[in-house]
């Protein structure tokens, strides 16, 4: 009789196992984050990140319909902007011809199904690297909100299906709503990073885009410059406050939200799932995939076998979508 209960009879084979799996993956979980760069017939690895290229657009293109013939079914896109389109006001963020609205033209011309999500924030297009415009030593939040309006605005002409504010700005949910309505875009969804903590896992990912925050001494304009995110990022002590900022943004009309880093803050994941009624998505960064990489490539762990339990273990946790560098590596095996 002893013991009654017996847990290993449901994991005697893996026939049992996947009967009684309470987590699944599919291809359709995750997000693939891409890098755009200027230019025709450009590749280029990122170093910090083995296996992620920036891309000119015509390379982008072709990727993002093998993404879709895996399953994919979503990419959020970033762009590296030139040195001499950037400033301290990000105008080049919403110009019409720029390089992020062309980009989006091109993947929905070429897979109108795959949904575009493109990230507003302004420091690909900063001088100084930070996410806002920067007076007396700090970065303004409502004139920042008003950029980003704009650039939201010039996201949905150009056909994106989200747009997906990384900024961190106090009430840019409500102005984005309110902006995209305003010019007729209703049916132009929100995927908030509400939960975006200052941390140091985006370091490969700053490297793809040039956008860390700069020291004054390199810039042409005597400006104080602060030399952190961490005035409107949160603080990774914080638990409570990642539920109030997600609540808040649902509140204010998000219909997704997100919560960055992954892995590191699991436990996030699962309190803002339970806060609120929309879904949740979760950034696998850049620091995550850089260090299975590296010591995959050191024999220290197995790649793939990591790899998926991460991305299980992110599910599990409550997220509906999983924007992850892992994507298409991920699909191929889910596939097999």
């Amino acid at each position: 009789m002893f013991p009654i209960h017996r847990g290993r009879r449901l994991r005697v084979n893996e026939s049992i196992r996947s009967l009684v799996r309470e987590t699944t993956l599919s291809p359709s979980d995750f997000m693939f984050p891409m890098f755009i760069a200027e230019g025709e017939n450009v590749k280029v690895e990122i170093p910090s990140m083995p296996g992620i290229f920036r891309r000119s657009i015509d390379l982008t293109v072709e990727e993002v319909k093998e993404l879709f013939a895996l399953g994919i079914r979503a990419v959020n896109i970033y762009v590296k902007v030139s040195e001499n389109l950037k400033d301290n006001t990000g105008k080049e963020a919403w110009n019409p011809n720029g390089l992020m609205q062309q980009a989006i033209r091109a993947i929905k011309a070429a897979c109108p199904e795959m949904i575009v999500m493109p990230d507003v924030a302004l420091d690909p297009y900063s001088i100084y690297g930070h996410d806002g415009i920067i007076a007396n030593g700090d970065i303004e939040n409502d004139s920042t909100v008003e950029a980003l309006v704009k650039m939201a605005v010039s996201h949905a002409q150009a056909g994106a299906d989200f747009v997906a504010p990384s900024d961190m700005m106090d009430g840019r949910v409500l102005r984005l709503r309110q902006g995209l309505d305003a010019a007729g875009f209703q049916n132009v969804g929100i995927m908030s990073y509400s939960a975006k903590y200052a941390s140091a896992f985006y370091g490969p990912f700053r490297d793809a885009l040039d956008s860390a925050p700069k020291d004054t001494e390199t810039n042409a304009e005597p400006v104080e410059v602060p030399k952190d995110k961490k005035t409107y990022q949160m603080d990774y002590a914080n638990r409570i406050e990642a539920v109030k900022e997600a609540v808040w943004d649902v509140e204010e009309g998000a219909d997704m939200v997100m919560v960055k880093p992954g892995i590191a803050y699991l436990d996030i994941v699962r309190e803002v799932k339970d806060a609120v009624n929309v879904p949740v998505t979760v950034y696998h960064v850049s620091g995550e995939y850089a260090m299975i990489k590296a010591a995959a490539e050191r024999g220290w762990l197995d790649n793939d076998k990591i790899m998926m339990e991460q991305l299980m273990c992110i599910k599990r946790a409550g997220a509906s979508l999983i924007s992850t560098y892992f994507a298409k590596e991920a699909a191929i095996l889910l596939n097999q």
